[in-house]
């Protein structure tokens, strides 16, 4: 995904999560702060891996639950998609957690009377050593990207996925080595 076309808000999780990674040394010490960014903080979530097929809100800010009409926590992420949708976002969510890097989705929430709003879904692995592969959190960042009035202060009861851009693992290509035989 071009970095132009990215709402605001997830260039700053992403960048924060980028220098994160490079020294967390540094950053467990010295930030980033969430006076840094008051705006993003109520829109950000936790999701924890509890079991095959089940990710769970360990919090979610109050700019999501608003938008969705009710509390998360405790709530499977996976419930707020249906059909195809859910078993597409479920594969980016484990795609995320075993690659060890962020993806981005977007998608369409939709109010009960048919009231649409674009969104934009960021989720990026947390490093937890402790914790067991299977077992680990994804940060996530949940964003309209305008048209919030549209809604008329209706909740979104239904998600549907229109784009995903999967992490790009760090994974080495394979090196070809030649081997050359003169005699």
């Amino acid at each position: 995904m071009q970095d132009r076309s990215l709402h605001p808000n997830t260039k700053v999780l992403m960048d924060a999560w980028q220098r994160m990674q490079s020294n967390p040394q540094h950053h467990a010490e010295e930030g980033p702060h969430t006076d840094d960014h008051a705006d993003l903080i109520d829109s950000l979530f936790v999701l924890q891996r509890a079991d095959e097929g089940l990710w769970t809100f360990n919090t979610a800010g109050q700019t999501i639950k608003s938008l969705v009409g009710r509390e998360l926590v405790d709530h499977n992420f996976l419930q707020l998609w249906t059909g195809p949708d859910r078993a597409m976002v479920e594969a980016f969510v484990e795609a995320i957690r075993s690659d060890g890097a962020p993806g981005i989705m977007r998608g369409r929430g939709e109010t009960m009377t048919g009231q649409r709003v674009e969104i934009e879904i960021t989720l990026a692995p947390l490093a937890n050593r402790s914790v067991t592969p299977s077992k680990r959190r994804v940060l996530g960042l949940y964003q309209t990207l305008g048209g919030e009035p549209f809604l008329k202060g209706r909740p979104i009861w239904r998600h549907r996925v229109t784009m995903l851009a999967p992490p790009v693992s760090g994974m080495e290509s394979p090196h070809l080595k030649l081997v050359a035989n003169n005699s």
